[in-house]
């Protein structure tokens, strides 16, 4: 992987990761543990198949069981493990389950939000608060966003990402809480077990020599970034934030600003696969944005961040990550089929 994050910044700093067994969550871990911080990872769930506990590496952090909501709990690990830098990712992630059960959504993402940010706020060594929102905080507005376009979701999980990103600015603006937010695009790399979204769930079903399928009609853009981008995207915000005081409150696009659609994406992967198979397309995702583009000028000038891949080496790494998950570890797969 590419060189990225300041050593000397990460090494033995205390942070704490909310949603360290998530998919973006275990990725920002190993990066961390990578630059000798001092990781405490805020777990609520056991989930074998996470990359972090697969890889060990929650041997080698320290875990702390709990749910998000608990602002008694997330005051006591602030205090007692003396965190400096925390980065907010537990979340209820999915759209569909979103669809189906807001309550738990709205319960978690927006609850477990200003549980965590009052727990900082009562927490005087707290120096860096990254929350993560969403590319779905804008709604659905039909044209490419930038950071001052106005929070309009409109469906549980939109509505939950427009509701943490105006809590984290509230913070910051009434409290003075160090605290930024990152909005980014739909997540795909290595270690996502999810089969739902689109990336994962067309590697698995061509090795399985099934057609991929598709919810939705195929047409809706999406902007695709890669997981290993967005963990040093968070790091890169946690560090410009420790040193330029102006950032508080401020929100961040990371994106590699590139247009693709559902089938696009999908037949991209089916590229490096080398598969003849065509995509199955069943029309039947419902409350989905049409159009998602994310412009990411802001972060390249405040914050000197650029993507370390191009869309094309991380749908690569991707699929390399899968095919060794596959062949290497087939009693864990065949679990996760």
């Amino acid at each position: 992987m590419p060189v990225n994050g300041k050593p000397l910044f990460w090494r033995d700093r205390p942070v704490l990761v909310t949603g360290g067994t998530g998919f973006a969550g275990s990725w920002l871990v190993s990066r961390l543990h990578e630059l000798e911080a001092d990781v405490v990872c805020l777990i609520r769930d056991w989930v074998p198949q996470s990359n972090l506990v697969r890889t060990g590496l929650h041997e080698q952090v320290t875990s702390v069981r709990g749910d998000i909501r608990d602002q008694a709990l997330l005051e006591r690990v602030l205090g007692e493990y003396e965190i400096d830098t925390v980065f907010h990712l537990a979340a209820q992630t999915i759209v569909g389950i979103a669809n189906r059960n807001p309550v738990s959504t709205f319960e978690t993402n927006i609850g477990g939000t200003w549980a965590l940010l009052e727990a900082c706020r009562r927490s005087p060594r707290v120096e860096q608060v990254v929350v993560a929102s969403s590319d779905k905080a804008y709604g659905d507005v039909g044209r490419r966003y930038d950071e001052n376009t106005p929070l309009q979701g409109c469906h549980p999980y939109d509505v939950s990402k427009s509701c943490t990103d105006l809590i984290a600015h509230t913070y910051a603006v009434t409290y003075g809480l160090p605290v930024a937010v990152t909005r980014c695009g739909n997540f795909f790399g290595g270690g996502d077990l999810n089969w739902n979204r689109i990336v994962p769930g067309t590697i698995r079903s061509v090795l399985r020599g099934e057609r991929p399928v598709i919810r939705s009609d195929g047409a809706s853009v999406r902007d695709y970034f890669y997981v290993e981008d967005g963990a040093a995207a968070y790091l890169a915000l946690a560090e410009q934030l420790a040193t330029n005081r102006k950032l508080i409150g401020e929100a961040f696009n990371f994106s590699n600003e590139i247009e693709v659609t559902v089938l696009g994406i999908t037949e991209k992967v089916l590229r490096i696969l080398g598969s003849s198979l065509t995509p199955d397309v069943r029309n039947e995702a419902r409350n989905e944005i049409v159009y998602q583009s994310l412009a990411a000028a802001k972060a390249r000038e405040l914050l000197g961040w650029r993507p370390l891949f191009t869309l094309d080496e991380a749908l690569e790494r991707t699929v390399a990550w899968y095919r060794d998950f596959f062949a290497a570890e087939p009693a864990q797969a065949m679990a996760a089929i």
